[in-house]
């Protein structure tokens, strides 16, 4: 029987890439990597070619797409560099500094209509909602309501939002990523820097907590 053809939006971080692993048990890939202008965009491209590699995706199911207006736009210490990205705070509560304004509305939407040329049947996003750094384009409601958006605005309106990883912690994501044999050692989240992960940004200390969570030894380098 025939797998759906299914779009992962594919940063060439450990969440996206889990859910790779995930997608592809069901479907045939397809994906999509997006610049934005962040800082760490070269190395994220480069992880993203190695697990593209990894997964077998044929490069005519590989597609990079320029957004680098949201750099323009700014607003967020990710894709601003006069704007210091601070230390990382898992207690803090608040939207960060990190967030790049509805950013996942863009990589959505850039999902859709490539969905719609190739007849991809779903698109997924390792969107988290509970450990997450608390981005407010990150929670299960913002994409039922984009799926809706979706069924509306679109020729067939049948191409189903999945976040698979919605309600997990980072170290059950770990966890995971590890069960299918997911290539974590390939994988960024440092929002900082390219050669060695900072190991004090919010990013990389969830990512920390969650190895150490799951009881297992992060594959990447650290400066610290």
């Amino acid at each position: 029987m025939k797998k759906p053809l299914s779009i992962v939006l594919l940063s060439g971080g450990l969440d996206s890439t889990v859910t790779a692993s995930i997608a592809e048990k069901e479907c045939d890939l397809a994906l999509l990597h997006v610049n934005y202008g962040q800082r760490t965009e070269s190395k994220e491209l480069h992880c993203f070619n190695s697990i593209a590699k990894h997964f077998h995706v044929p490069q005519e199911r590989r597609l990079i797409i320029d957004i680098s207006h949201l750099k323009e736009i700014g607003g967020s210490a990710l894709t601003d560099e006069a704007i210091d990205i601070p230390d990382g705070d898992l207690t803090n509560k608040e939207i960060p500094i990190t967030y790049v304004p509805f950013r996942n509305a863009h990589l959505l939407s850039i999902a859709v209509s490539w969905a719609e040329v190739i007849g991809a049947e779903n698109i997924y996003i390792g969107a988290v909602e509970e450990d997450s750094s608390g981005y407010p384009d990150c929670r299960k409601e913002f994409f039922n309501f984009f799926e809706e958006t979706v069924r509306l605005g679109t020729k067939e309106g049948n191409i189903k939002i999945k976040t698979p990883l919605i309600e997990m912690k980072k170290s059950e994501i770990v966890k995971k990523g590890i069960e299918l044999s997911s290539p974590l050692e390939l994988t960024w989240s440092c929002y900082k820097d390219e050669e060695e992960a900072c190991g004090q940004c919010d990013s990389c200390l969830l990512r920390l907590r969650g190895f150490d969570e799951a009881g297992s030894k992060d594959p990447i380098k650290y400066k610290v």
